[in-house]
């Protein structure tokens, strides 16, 4: 590095030569684009020192080391060399795409990103969704391989770092990126990041430990040597080949082990083992008959683990044997292409593409979300579409969110913000006016990505909107919305109900609705009417009729029978007045609509009426009250057939919204017709709801059919008379039949 510090910049020197030896693997080409990558960031970093006091820029070629032993492609090596560039250097995206190219720029992008995420609590829950959103957010597989890279040279130098950040790093290293390393089967990382987690969080304790595992090794020397030679031996008898390596069990593990089965160091007996690589998989169960035959098995520890292999791809198979002197002593047993998954999980996938490219073997590696791990490695070199082909199933279903308090919320792929509202509270959800996702206002139906920090903005006067069915997710904020909506549409129908009865009442000459405490005789008279009915309550009677299942006047006419037993007539004045001015060509009372009732009261799409129509009701038999227009030709088959469930409506002086109607535009075709048509309906306030242009190929002319919003009649009128002033319009109606 050209730093001003000459033997800091020789050490720089060196360094890089030292990653240059282990890149023999990369084509020429590719290794002049890492040795670019390497001076920009040489450059970038130029003046910055670690906490040792080395230049900087010996982290980034450490890095990139680690990435080269996983023999990693080109890119990713040049992501590793410029992981901190865009962070601590001022060195901008736009600059890395234009450098080096987009798919480089991302992975540094990427890794930025994960950065960023801030990780405060120390709950297992938050630490797994933590460590599963790290997974879900990188769409690239090398962004979690060089950040994984990055934390174990982290930890390799944590002792240079201020003592106080050493717990709150090593704590993050043991619960976030050691299992994270455990899940893509990089096993040997994941042992180095435990260990030195360990060393660094409980320092007395590993020291010691360290130190009984030394004198253990020294006590047990001779006992490893006898059984490596004694099984290296009974191999030979049987002229397989096999590569015979001896494993001893990591510190921390040691540890985790005493702590969890409250043993003592001497009652640890899985401490050292040996690993029996084999050249094909029939070879390993070959192999385990040999050494069974050698030494005797302990029951009940031995695991399959190529038959049922372990989520992150591992496979091996474990036996426990009692060895010389009574000691037991574990051996791993597995083929050469089984250890490097072992070791290196997805990195495999590159490294075995470097040491064996057209291996047929790889066939047989591999399980569940690995299973194809070294299948497709000859199909494709894109390590995007093996990251994907990786996360079918890990994780497939979940995206992770945080709260705008930092905690993370696990939702299924495809939520939107109305799921995540309803995931906290349903109160939160029922009342959901709008929403911010990192600061950024979206729309309701917006899907979720892992990493979002999600913001709901309620408002007390919000309801559930039906439209959210059609995007919603959850079950829970399925159910939840139509619970609401179903106990809304029930009171409005309700209130409707009693509206209705009482007017039909009134036409029979009672004034109001009789009380139970009107009198002693009357106290039953609710109950009699319901048994007449068949309703349960007075609640769910009010509600059939607001639906229509239960007709206001022969309900109303029964009352007055049942008032009569107790003595009490219809009042003759209010008789005569209602009946004079009571609707000619209904049975029953007026209705006044103003467009607030909601569910209970729909507008009929045969001919959607407006305020200033003409209109008539219909108690449909469980739909409610249905408004047409007097004229409406449905509306007059309906009255012809079901005379007795047609009330009288009319609108109210002040509509409190728009309501929708149809129109046809009859245009000359050519460029921009239809943007003219929709600004002048726009200039006259009007509301597009819905468009058909039909499904005809293009004519010289053609019919628009729109569903529009309007206030009434006279601003129908005034938007029509806008339309037909439009150029190549030749007409515009109202009509009967919109879509």
């Amino acid at each position: 590095m050209a730093a001003s510090n000459p033997a800091a910049a020789n050490a720089a020197a060196a360094s890089f030569a030292g990653l240059t030896a282990k890149l023999d693997y990369l084509s020429p080409s590719d290794l002049e684009q890492v040795r670019q990558a390497y001076r920009f960031a040489d450059e970038a970093h130029l003046g910055q020192l670690r906490n040792s006091g080395e230049p900087y820029i010996t982290h980034p070629i450490a890095v990139a080391a680690q990435c080269a032993e996983w023999k990693l492609d080109a890119q990713a090596l040049m992501a590793a060399l410029l992981h901190d560039a865009l962070e601590d250097c001022g060195v901008t995206k736009i600059e890395l795409i234009e450098r080096f190219g987009s798919p480089v720029a991302e992975l540094v992008d990427g890794l930025t990103k994960l950065d960023k995420l801030q990780f405060n609590t120390r709950e297992e829950s938050q630490a797994e969704s933590f460590r599963k959103m790290l997974l879900a957010m990188a769409r690239d597989v090398r962004v979690i391989l060089i950040k994984l890279a990055d934390r174990t040279h982290n930890m390799r130098t944590l002792s240079d770092v201020p003592r106080e950040k050493w717990a709150r790093i090593s704590s993050e290293t043991l619960e976030i990126y050691a299992p994270i390393a455990y899940r893509l089967g990089l096993n040997q990382t994941y042992r180095e990041l435990q260990d030195l987690a360990f060393r660094h969080l409980q320092p007395w304790r590993y020291a010691i430990l360290a130190k009984a595992v030394a004198k253990s090794r020294g006590r047990r020397r001779d006992l490893v040597q006898k059984v490596q030679k004694e099984v290296e031996t009974a191999f030979a008898a049987t002229s397989m080949p096999v590569r015979i390596a001896g494993r001893e069990k990591t510190l921390y593990s040691i540890y985790r082990k005493m702590d969890q089965k409250h043993l003592s160091f001497a009652q640890i007996s899985d401490m050292y083992g040996f690993r029996v690589i084999v050249p094909t998989l029939v070879d390993c169960y070959t192999a385990l008959g040999t050494l069974h035959q050698l030494y005797k098995p302990l029951p009940g520890k031995f695991k399959d683990h190529i038959a049922i292999p372990k989520l992150n791809g591992y496979q091996s198979l474990h036996t426990t044997l009692v060895g010389p002197s009574g000691v037991n002593v574990e051996f791993q047993l597995r083929t050469e292409a089984m250890h490097v998954v072992a070791e290196s999980g997805v990195a495999a996938h590159w490294l075995y593409k470097a040491k064996e490219p057209d291996s047929p073997t790889t066939a047989r590696l591999g399980a569940q979300w690995l299973q194809s791990l070294l299948d497709i490695q000859n199909e494709t070199r894109d390590a995007a579409e093996f990251w994907d082909h990786v996360k079918v199933d890990l994780f497939p279903e979940a995206v992770y969110v945080f709260t705008p308090k930092s905690k993370i919320m696990a939702l299924p792929r495809g939520a939107t913000v109305v799921d995540f509202a309803y995931a906290i509270h349903s109160d939160i959800g029922d009342r959901t006016m709008a929403a911010r996702i990192n600061g950024e206002q979206v729309p309701l139906r917006t899907e979720l990505k892992s990493g979002d920090v999600v913001e709901v903005v309620t408002a007390p006067v919000s309801t559930p909107n039906p439209a959210w069915l059609s995007f919603v997710r959850t079950g829970r904020a399925r159910s939840k919305i139509r619970h609401h909506l179903k106990t809304m549409a029930q009171a409005e129908s309700e209130a409707l109900g009693e509206k209705l009865l009482l007017q039909a009442l009134r036409a029979e000459g009672i004034e109001k609705f009789p009380t139970d405490d009107d009198a002693a005789t009357r106290s039953g008279l609710w109950d009699k009417l319901l048994r007449f009915t068949g309703n349960r309550s007075r609640s769910e009677l009010l509600t059939d009729v607001g639906l229509g299942k239960r007709i206001a006047s022969i309900v109303a006419k029964r009352m007055v029978a049942l008032l009569a037993e107790t003595g009490e007539k219809p009042d003759a004045l209010l008789l005569t007045r209602e009946r004079f001015t009571a609707h000619e060509s209904t049975m029953q009372g007026e209705v006044t609509i103003d467009g607030s009732e909601n569910a209970s009261v729909q507008f009929a799409p045969c001919c959607r009426p407006v305020p200033g129509d003409s209109i008539v009701g219909y108690l449909g038999r469980g739909e409610g009250l249905v408004v047409h227009a007097e004229d409406c030709a449905i509306a007059r088959k309906l009255r012809n057939k079901d005379s007795e469930r047609f009330i009288g409506v009319d609108w109210s002086d002040e509509p409190v919204r728009t309501f929708e109607t149809g129109i046809v535009v009859t245009v000359t075709n050519g460029q921009g017709v239809l943007a003219r048509v929709a600004s002048a309906l726009a200039a006259s306030e009007a509301d597009i709801a819905h468009i058909d242009m039909g499904q005809e190929a293009a004519q010289e002319t053609t019919d628009l059919h729109f569903v529009i919003g309007v206030r009434d009649r006279s601003h129908l009128e005034a938007a029509l008379r806008n339309l037909r002033r439009t150029p190549s319009v030749l007409s515009a109606e109202r009509s009967k039949n919109a879509p």
